[in-house]
């Protein structure tokens, strides 16, 4: 851990260090915080919703992007109207000596949008985003059933996405956060 991480940011959140050496303070987070809401604002509205100068904002982004804190810039889509209504997790129990062919498998589906190694009940996590319920019943018993890796799935229907986010912040938690102690535990471990 570096000097920087140990020590709490002006703001009075934790501070750190990304990447290879940039240090993350307080005006970095708020500029990834603007930019999760719009990834397209210009450089002098970024500066602005700061409060810190255009050059200022211009330097702390391209220093945000160059290491790789910012690691590339997408779009948002409604999945619903381009017809991909459907989402699923679909747990996946891996036989333990195939790990290489699942993930070779894996990696030719174009319909799986995330998958994830877990802990628990089972060994990987897959979301996946379909038109119908025929097509991830297709999916399930045709396709990853026939995955000789594939010892068991167990598949979950997503009815309602919640909470969605981009991606999340230490800041997001506010100061208070930062500066708290777990409680002691009372069994004394």
């Amino acid at each position: 851990m570096t000097e920087t991480s140990r020590n709490l940011s002006p703001d009075g959140g934790q501070g750190g260090r990304i990447g290879i050496g940039l240090d993350l303070d307080a005006t970095h987070l708020r500029i990834l915080e603007v930019l999760r809401e719009n990834g397209r604002i210009s450089v002098a509205a970024l500066a602005e919703r700061v409060g810190i100068s255009r050059a200022n904002a211009y330097t702390r982004f391209e220093a945000l992007r160059a290491d790789g804190a910012i690691r590339r810039f997408t779009a948002e889509i409604d999945h619903v109207r381009t017809g991909l209504g459907i989402t699923a997790l679909i747990f996946v129990t891996v036989r333990q000596q195939m790990w290489r062919q699942f993930r070779a498998q894996l990696a030719q589906m174009p319909e799986v949008e995330y998958c994830a190694v877990t802990t628990g009940q089972h060994d990987a996590m897959i979301q996946v985003r379909m038109a119908d319920v025929a097509a991830v019943h297709t999916m399930v018993t045709e396709r990853l059933a026939n995955i000789p890796a594939v010892k068991a799935t167990e598949t979950v229907f997503i009815l309602d996405e919640v909470v969605r986010r981009p991606y999340v912040l230490p800041s997001d938690r506010g100061p208070a956060w930062a500066t708290r102690r777990p409680a002691p535990d009372p069994a004394g471990g």
